[in-house]
């Protein structure tokens, strides 16, 4: 790749910290992998960062590339070598306008956890065209990117690329290292310590680190009991095209309770659970409220053009395994060739195996959440009560997709997904059998214990030592559901500013 201009970086990075300095309340994971595109290493130090923000606006990318070239400019993207030989090289954040180029796209979606970033990656070196995120199509405005990321329907997500999807990818992952890594990401972009911290973020360390065991905990228990079954509930909602359901019973739902269940910020679990048996389950059992769709995805007119089912399941754990890592990348290229108008820009299939050594073995491009340095995912303890229940979740999962004679039985979506989630089951299997023959250590007091066992082992303590209650554990659920509920406010005034903003643009 040709060098870039010390003038191209310059510029790259002031219009960086002023967008960031925006963006800085606004959301955290879910705008987070294109904040800032920071390529990791194997590269000489002039082509290994190049600051040209996929999230900005398109005026905005193009002066950054006006110093290229159109050669230098294409040059960017990968370059296939022949013979099945590649070399890797940042998409072109150049991208045309609707008028002159029709792309098919892609929305890659899935539970809050890094793994989308290692899929898209994939289809931007695949194709040398870039990606964009969720929040950046609902604050920055429409654009013509062709691949999309989102955390929609969880409540880090907003469908805010209205109708530029054509197609679906769901992107799963394990659900006890989805679960460190929601949090990671959240902690990288400063999950403050104080009420007051919220706007002191500092999205500058995606990545960099793991989050504190003790902070960790502190998250878990409180927040990942319902975390679990909002794992379930998003793989639920693309699986069944947008059906609404409610998370903790399974049950379909109206459309009221299915955007309370979008805003937990001010609907605690009990006010779901109240609403739903005062409000849904009477109205289900006198055939009020029957199944219906996501506005967004009524199957007579849906905001994606084939649907929100998926057209294919996909895993960045697979895609991180020698044996089976080129696979994906060829079942992720397979997706893109669904359609000529992306498949015109195929890298050949020849280099496919190449794309994947490049990004996979040989770190190229992004970092991604395996560029984390610091504790394992293992060193982040989940306790025996909590690793029941996502085995109980995932099993649910197992056997509503694995049934026999049901509509699942012979999709390629539903099989891929059985099979992933099987082998999590085992994994978590292991872990939990794991405590009872020592080969993982002891839960302390201070450790993630879930409320069962949190309150058993308070009980114990009040009866042996009720003079000293100083000695309990602070409870923290005000504080996270203040803290939770200030930056969804933040997130409505950023929203509503926004929109402001391209009424504006409109006059």
């Amino acid at each position: 790749m040709p060098p870039i201009s010390r003038k191209l970086l310059a510029k790259g990075s002031v219009l960086l910290i002023g967008t960031l300095a925006t963006f800085a309340v606004i959301n955290e994971e879910f705008s987070a992998s294109t904040l800032y595109q920071t390529f990791r290493g194997g590269a000489s130090s002039s082509d290994a960062v190049i600051y040209v923000p996929s999230y900005l606006t398109i005026d905005s990318q193009r002066a950054l590339l006006s110093d290229l070239s159109v050669d230098s400019q294409r040059a960017l993207k990968t370059n296939d070598l022949g013979g099945g030989n590649c070399k890797w090289g940042p998409p072109n954040y150049d991208v045309p306008p609707k008028e002159e180029v029709q792309f098919h796209k892609t929305l890659i979606a899935g539970y809050p956890s890094g793994d989308k970033r290692m899929i898209f990656v994939q289809m931007e070196a695949l194709t040398g065209w870039p990606a964009k995120d969720e929040w950046d199509f609902e604050f920055e405005g429409d654009s013509n990117h062709p691949f999309i990321k989102a955390n929609y329907p969880h409540h880090e997500g907003v469908w805010g690329w209205g109708d530029n999807a054509d197609q679906m990818v769901l992107m799963v992952r394990n659900i006890r290292r989805s679960m460190v890594e929601y949090y990671d990401i959240r902690w990288d972009l400063g999950f403050a310590e104080t009420y007051d911290e919220v706007a002191s973020l500092d999205l500058d360390v995606l990545y960099g680190e793991r989050a504190p065991l003790e902070d960790f905990f502190l998250w878990r228990d409180e927040k990942v009991m319902d975390e679990i079954y909002w794992y379930g509930w998003e793989i639920d909602y693309w699986m069944e095209g947008g059906l609404m359901r409610d998370m903790f019973s399974h049950g379909i739902t109206s459309p009221e309770h299915f955007a309370m269940e979008m805003d937990p910020r001010t609907n605690t679990r009990a006010d779901l659970e109240g609403y739903y048996l005062t409000n849904v389950a009477p109205r289900i059992a006198d055939g009020s409220i029957v199944e219906s769709y996501d506005v967004h995805c009524d199957p007579s007119n849906p905001q994606i053009t084939s649907g929100c089912e998926p057209v294919a399941v996909i895993s960045a754990e697979k895609l991180r395994d020698p044996a089976r890592g080129p696979q994906e990348t060829e079942a992720i290229a397979n997706v893109l060739l669904n359609d000529d108008r992306m498949g015109q820009f195929m890298i050949s299939n020849s280099a496919w195996r190449c794309v994947w050594r490049e990004l996979i073995v040989n770190k190229k491009g992004l970092k991604t959440v395996y560029d984390r340095p610091g504790n394992q995912e293992s060193d982040y303890n989940f306790s025996e009560e909590m690793l029941t229940a996502m085995i109980v979740e995932l099993n649910r999962l197992i056997e509503k997709y694995g049934e026999v004679g049901s509509v699942w039985e012979n999709k390629d979506t539903a099989i891929e997904l059985v099979s992933l989630l099987t082998e999590h089951v085992g994994e978590i299997q292991d872990e939990l059998d794991g405590y009872g023959n020592g080969n993982r250590k002891t839960l302390r007091d201070k450790d993630f214990l879930g409320p069962k066992e949190r309150k058993r082992r308070r009980d114990l303590y009040l009866s042996n030592a009720a003079d000293d209650l100083a000695k309990i554990r602070k409870d923290y659920t005000d504080y996270f559901n203040a803290l939770a509920k200030k930056r969804w406010e933040d997130q409505q005034d950023a929203r509503r500013l926004a929109s402001e903003k391209k009424m504006s643009a409109r006059k």
